[in-house]
C-alpha cells in the first residue's frame, strides 16, 4: 500500500462549467465522502492525483483547510479518449479500513514477487492469491494456492492448444486426403 499526500483546495462551485475551468487550470474536481461525515468537495492538482493512482491501493492523504483526511478512490471518471481523470469519488477510510487495505496490498505484493521467481504472471498470481483469501484461505497459504491454480490453469490452457492442434492437423490430414481422392476419381474418370 502507498500513501501519497495531496494538498486539497475546497470549492462551492458546482457544475459542467465550473469543473471544465477546473480542469482547464490542471485541477480535478473531487468528492469526499463517507463515515456519516459531511460530504466535501474539493479540487485536486491533476498531475499528482494522476501519479498516485497508478499505485495498487493506494491511499490519499488528502490535506484540506489543515486537517488530514485519509481516503481511498471509489470511482475515477476518465475522459473516453484522451483518458484524463475528470472527476474522483473518494472515500474516507477508518483505521481498520487502513490495516486491511495494508494487508491486502502486501498480500499482491508477495504474490508478484512469487509470480515472477516462479515464472508465472504476475498479475494472475496476484488475483488467484485475492480469489484464495475470498475462499477463506489463509493470506499465508493464499500464496501457494494462487501458484498451484495459475500453473493448473496454463497447464490446461497447453493441453487444450495442444488438442486443438491436433484437431486441425487431423481435419487438414482429411482435406488432402478427399482432395486427393477427388483428382484420382476425376483422372480416372477422364481416361
Amino acid at each position: 500500500m502507498t500513501n501519497v499526500a495531496i494538498a486539497a483546495v475546497p470549492r462551492d462551485d458546482f457544475g459542467k462549467g465550473v469543473a471544465r475551468k477546473l480542469r482547464a487550470a490542471g485541477l480535478v474536481p473531487a468528492v469526499i465522502y463517507g463515515h456519516e461525515s459531511e460530504v466535501r468537495h474539493v479540487s485536486l492538482p491533476a498531475h499528482e492525483l494522476n501519479m498516485a493512482l497508478t499505485k495498487t491501493k493506494v491511499v490519499l492523504e488528502v490535506v484540506v483547510d489543515g486537517a488530514t483526511l485519509v481516503v481511498a478512490p471509489r470511482q475515477i471518471q476518465r475522459d473516453p479518449v484522451r483518458r484524463i481523470i475528470e472527476h474522483v469519488d473518494l472515500v474516507l477510510l477508518s483505521d481498520k479500513e487502513q490495516r486491511e487495505r495494508a494487508a491486502e496490498a502486501r498480500l499482491i505484493d508477495l504474490a508478484e514477487e512469487a509470480a515472477i521467481e516462479a515464472g508465472l504472471d504476475p498479475m494472475a498470481v496476484a488475483e488467484a492469491a485475492q480469489a484464495a483469501v475470498a475462499r477463506g484461505i489463509r493470506p499465508a497459504d493464499a500464496i501457494d494456492v494462487a501458484l498451484d491454480d495459475v500453473r493448473a490453469a496454463q497447464l490446461a490452457q497447453a493441453e487444450s492448444a495442444a488438442a486443438n492442434a491436433a484437431a486441425e492437423d487431423a481435419a487438414d490430414a482429411a482435406d488432402v486426403a478427399a482432395t486427393n481422392a477427388a483428382a484420382e476419381s476425376a483422372a480416372s474418370d477422364a481416361s
